[in-house]
């Protein structure tokens, strides 16, 4: 039997052995890094230069905090801004819905991308305003244009927010001459769970409620996480030979009769999302997993719930279609074989359901 293929890097990604053996490190030089004697204070520095490796890794110059996970980092965010109100993209992660309950909700394109124009209306008037949008939605992998979104959140006096979840360092420029705060995570890049970053560009921003990170975030830290975080993020990953191989995934699908969401929009590499006509995802998902691939039919906060997809609604899509797609997310192990192996299985799978239908 062929050992089984993990195509869902998007829900976690496996923990790099360079991370491994960073956290074990740090679990056996364990000290709580708050407290005052030599051991603490050697705890101490150890995470101030895990958190120096972190910001540098994401080419971030200004202020780090770290949490338990880019979900913490955007309550924080969200919850703690001076900002008076909220604006929030229709297709934003469940975790920036939950957390955004009661803030508008702004339209998408047909290719998933933030009206422009009703991002400009929407900010007039009503005070400060705090603008949240994902570098990468995680179940179609449509990239937003942090550039034009700043200029118009900025010029209207607001402040801008990016869910980067998904984003690799060294990823994307834009974000870092242009957010004011970034919502990062370890697991989604090879790191341990349970651990995370917000980056902040003014402290300014944020209210403090006191204790560790510089009083606005209550608890120990999590140095071991930290450790095996900047190990993880300080090991490139080679986005090109993942687009490469995402290009070559999509030409499969589409010559065997799929469709590809999103493909006329700006896309990160690590994710994409496709259509199998007729055929339901939860069957395919089941036909999948049976022939021993992992993948998903959307974000991981959501795949279990029978819901159609808010992100496909939000582009304008309407059922069945809605409830045909999986997600397909590519990590540093995948290979060409792996791929071809997916799309071999995807082909099969749709042969054999118009096979059934005839």
């Amino acid at each position: 039997m062929a050992a089984r293929l993990y195509l869902d890097h998007a829900a976690t990604t496996p923990m790099l052995p360079e991370a491994v053996t960073a956290v074990t490190e740090g679990m056996a030089h364990w000290a709580n890094p708050s407290s005052p004697h030599g051991d603490g204070r050697a705890a101490r520095a150890a995470l101030e230069d895990a958190r120096r490796r972190i910001a540098a890794a994401y080419g971030w110059a200004h202020e780090l905090l770290l949490t338990s996970g880019a979900s913490e980092s955007l309550a924080i965010a969200m919850n703690r801004s001076v900002a008076a109100r909220r604006l929030i993209t229709a297709v934003e992660h469940d975790a920036v819905l939950r957390l955004g309950e009661g803030a508008a909700l702004l339209p998408v394109t047909a290719g998933g991308l933030l009206d422009l124009e009703a991002l400009a209306g929407a900010l007039q008037g009503g005070g400060r305003t705090l603008v949240c949008v994902q570098w990468a939605n995680s179940e179609t992998g449509v990239r937003q244009p942090t550039a034009a979104i700043a200029d118009i959140v900025h010029g209207a006096g607001g402040l801008l927010l990016v869910d980067a979840a998904q984003m690799p360092a060294h990823a994307d420029a834009e974000v870092l001459r242009h957010a004011d705060l970034v919502a990062v995570s370890a697991h989604k890049r090879g790191g341990p769970p349970g651990v995370g970053a917000l980056l902040v560009r003014d402290l300014g921003v944020l209210l403090p409620t006191g204790g560790q990170e510089k009083g606005y975030r209550a608890g120990t830290e999590n140095l071991p996480g930290a450790l095996g975080y900047a190990a993880a993020v300080e090991m490139p990953e080679d986005l090109a030979e993942m687009a490469r191989l995402r290009a070559r995934l999509e030409a499969a699908i589409l010559g065997a009769g799929g469709e590809v969401v999103g493909a006329e929009s700006p896309r990160s590499p690590l994710i994409g999302a496709y259509r199998m006509p007729d055929v339901s995802s939860a069957a395919q998902l089941i036909r999948f997993d049976l022939a021993g691939v992992a993948v998903s039919a959307g974000s991981a906060c959501s795949s279990g719930s029978m819901r159609p997809s808010h992100v496909l609604t939000a582009m304008g899509w309407a059922e069945p279609a809605l409830r045909e797609v999986v997600r397909v997310s590519f990590g540093r192990s995948t290979t060409e074989g792996d791929v071809d192996r997916f799309a071999a299985l995807w082909r099969a799978t749709f042969a054999e359901a118009r096979a059934r239908a005839a």
